[in-house]
């Protein structure tokens, strides 16, 4: 076995089996139904009669009402970007979101792509109050421009999944990807990215502890921690176990 194939064993290993386990179209309902609401509003924004209501329900930019941007934001994560080819847009949903939802569940894929896409869109308000002069901020004009579609839940998901099951390289990598992307060219969806990946660690962060903190039965001593050491006492034995041989015959 050559060392490409052993290492992409170990990578990706764990989450090709649970992959074979409970995959199939019959398990991403969800997912076929973004990827097709997805290609129904690129149809629609991409018509004279369509654009301007797409626009109004599913479009987020910084210089909106807070409270607009936040009840657009369901919606805008299918929404994709103009100036882009759909069908990258698409594939990176079906391959990604199929394998989240396959690998998390539905209720916990949804989590994660809504908070990096929230991420992303709060930042944008953030960066535009920085002011470009912040290596954190962005110009005032980048209150106009549309924030990033289903790109930034992709990259999202993609990390924690990667994470979830092990595949540290990946991890590693489709950050790396972002940073070079910002270095690149500097706009307002490759910082969305970053954004986006800076909540997704903190989902993992936060799934990490309650994976090893959280499946504790009440009553049960953290892990790692001694019986007996939040009292200051040794562990009580019962009696009959101090007891020597002798001891126990005689009460025969």
């Amino acid at each position: 076995m050559s060392r490409a194939v052993r290492w992409a064993r170990a990578e990706w290993g764990p989450l090709y089996g649970a992959l074979r386990a409970r995959g199939g179209l019959p398990a991403i309902p969800m997912t076929l139904a973004a990827v097709s609401l997805t290609a129904l509003l690129q149809y629609v924004q991409n018509q004279p009669w369509g654009f301007r209501a797409v626009e109004t329900a599913g479009a987020v930019r910084a210089q909106d009402p807070l409270w607009q941007a936040l009840l657009r934001t369901p919606l805008s994560l299918f929404v994709p970007a103009l100036d882009l080819p759909v069908w990258g847009a698409l594939a990176q949903i079906l391959c990604v979101f199929g394998i989240a939802e396959i690998c998390l569940g539905r209720p916990r894929t949804l989590t994660v792509a809504y908070t990096a896409t929230l991420a992303g869109t709060l930042y944008a308000r953030l960066g535009i109050a920085l002011g470009p002069h912040s290596p954190f901020g962005l110009p005032a004009s980048d209150a106009l421009v549309v924030d990033t579609g289903p790109s930034a839940a992709v990259v999202g998901l993609a990390v924690f999944v990667a994470a979830r099951y092990g595949a540290r390289t990946t991890a590693v990598l489709v950050p790396v990807a972002m940073v070079v992307e910002v270095l690149a060219k500097d706009n307002l969806a490759g910082k969305e990215h970053l954004a986006a990946l800076l909540a997704t660690g903190a989902l993992c962060a936060a799934s990490a502890v309650r994976g090893r903190y959280g499946k504790r039965t009440p009553g049960q001593p953290p892990r790692g921690s001694r019986a007996g050491l939040g009292s200051g006492l040794p562990p009580i034995r019962s009696w009959t176990a101090r007891r020597g041989p002798a001891q126990r015959r005689s009460w025969r």
